[in-house]
């Protein structure tokens, strides 16, 4: 299996202490060593807890958001990469859609988490994607150029090399409907050719995963592009059997690669 596989989970706001808990006692009879890394990202208030519970099972725990901060002072509602990674996390989404949308994320602002996470010890899942209209007025390209060159223009090649990127078409995520596998390849591919313009040896060894409506049955069909290398999930992501369906497509789909 390339190292490029990883599948992750974003909770969102859900979950309990009784949600974790039982899902890690359903997911670790799922966890086998062809599985690629994989990374649970759950609300701050439960990251130590799924931390504790994931230890040895090979399953990574991470935050949903990260704050753009470095150094402990007045930041009232923040939490650090550092604090995270206290609390056992290596992972953290920066730059979510819905972080973009609802909280008012610039591209700035993305780069400034981006960099703080990784400061702090914390791998970030980089977001990146279009929304309904943008695709609609063909402007993904656009869109994504804007999205990708910040954190490009805003990085160290060093710092490059520790990130992972999300492409999470906007309409595609909580509704149902999922970027076909073909879409899927084509802007994977075409992000893969933008980074390879700073750096082909990063663009080859960078992770690049599809967010948008994941789920068992079409996981496999989405991870077949040669650029797509794995998921940031959802919904499915709530339910230890189906993510550890997801991963295990992500390994079947690889081994056929």
């Amino acid at each position: 299996m390339t190292n490029r596989a990883f599948v992750a989970g974003n909770w969102k706001m859900n979950g309990s202490r009784a949600d974790i808990d039982a899902f890690v006692d359903q997911l670790k009879p799922r966890i086998d060593d062809h599985l690629p890394r994989m990374a649970v990202c759950v609300p701050f208030v439960y990251v130590s807890r799924l931390a504790e519970a994931l230890g040895g099972v090979g399953v990574a725990t991470g935050g949903h958001d990260v704050a753009g901060e470095t150094e402990p002072g007045a930041f009232t509602g923040e939490v650090s990469a550092s604090m995270l990674a206290d609390c056992g996390a290596t992972y953290a989404v920066v730059g979510h859609s819905e972080r973009r949308a609802m909280y008012g994320e610039t591209d700035d602002i993305v780069v400034a988490k981006t960099r703080a996470a990784i400061a702090g010890g914390i791998t970030p899942i980089v977001c990146v994607g279009e929304t309904l209209e943008q695709r609609d007025a063909d402007e993904v390209e656009a869109v994504l150029n804007r999205q990708l060159g910040a954190v490009l223009e805003g990085c160290s090649d060093e710092e490059l090399s520790k990130i992972v990127l999300a492409y999470e078409p906007v309409w595609a995520i909580g509704t149902g409907r999922s970027a076909t596998p073909e879409q899927a390849q084509e802007i994977h591919a075409f992000l893969r050719s933008q980074i390879a313009k700073r750096a082909d040896t990063l663009s080859r060894s960078l992770s690049i995963v599809y967010g948008g409506s994941v789920k068992p049955d079409n996981a496999k069909a989405i991870f077949a592009g040669d650029d797509v290398d794995g998921a940031l999930v959802g919904g499915a992501s709530l339910k230890a059997d189906s993510f550890a369906d997801i991963a295990h497509a992500m390994a079947s789909q690889s081994a056929t690669n």
